[in-house]
């Protein structure tokens, strides 16, 4: 079994070990990958989960993943209350089990075949995704459906915003759920991206590499999955500096952050 944690704990947090270490009580000959998302990042965790779940891999595979800002009521919580815990069961049969915050669900609600609420304990520990989900999940992997509550309806979780950034890749380049497929502008048009107070010229470009050194190009990236039945791809536009890094030319924008074409 190849088992994605995804969680916010931040990158090298033995929190990451803690967890790993329960689900190997449970998964003893799991293949466990470690996806660090920025702080309270449900568009960041919201990405991964699509990306990872949607495309090509293990056919048994769970994304397990938390990133729960405990947002959903801004009162003083009880026993450590927070979002509650959901079930997904993707389009391609992957299962994914995670807190429901913000956008975590976002990406996916439209490529599910199930999206059940999962009858846990919304308290009781402050670290809800090492002391109380991990048993959820195994029942879950194990055909045990019996913790499972209400559908979830596509309509009850919020749409994906089209215009921020959803991650920020090693190289630079900044990752945006600006879909390709909402542009219609001919290869090689110049074009002025606002990321914050950082305003740039860049090239509409089909692919990364038909600009020359040294230029910003917004052009479909390597991120996204097939839409729906038709089989159509998604692709998500990127803002990519060749031979440098576009994350440096807009002043280190944060995840979410807002993308606004101005010309």
């Amino acid at each position: 079994m190849f088992i994605c944690v995804i969680a916010d704990y931040g990158t090298g947090d033995p929190a990451f070990t803690e967890v790993t270490q329960r689900l190997l009580m449970t998964f003893p000959h799991a293949q466990i990958y470690l996806l660090s998302v920025p702080a309270f990042s449900t568009l960041a965790t919201g990405f991964w989960i699509a990306q990872l779940g949607l495309n090509p891999g293990p056919s048994d595979r769970l994304i397990y993943h938390n990133c729960a800002p405990r947002q959903d009521d801004p009162e003083a919580r009880r026993d450590n209350e927070g979002e509650g815990l959901t079930y997904a069961l993707l389009s391609n049969g992957v299962k994914v089990v995670g807190v429901n915050a913000g956008y975590t669900l976002s990406f996916i609600k439209d490529h599910t075949k199930e999206l059940r609420v999962v009858n846990v304990s919304r308290g009781g520990s402050q670290f809800r995704s090492r002391d109380v989900f991990p048993p959820a999940a195994a029942a879950i992997m194990n055909e045990d459906f019996s913790l499972l509550g209400d559908s979830l309806k596509s309509e009850q979780i919020p749409d994906v915003p089209p215009d921020r950034i959803a991650w920020i890749d090693g190289y630079g380049n900044i990752k945006t759920t600006i879909g390709a497929h909402t542009l219609n502008l001919e290869p090689q048009s110049k074009i002025v991206i606002r990321i914050g107070d950082v305003v740039s010229d860049a090239v509409y470009s089909d692919g990364s590499f038909k600009v020359s050194e040294g230029t910003l190009a917004f052009a479909p990236g390597s991120s996204g999955w097939s839409r729906g039945d038709s089989g159509e791809p998604l692709r998500f536009l990127e803002l990519f500096l060749r031979g440098g890094s576009a994350w440096e030319r807009f002043g280190r924008p944060r995840v979410n952050q807002q993308v606004t074409r101005i010309a």
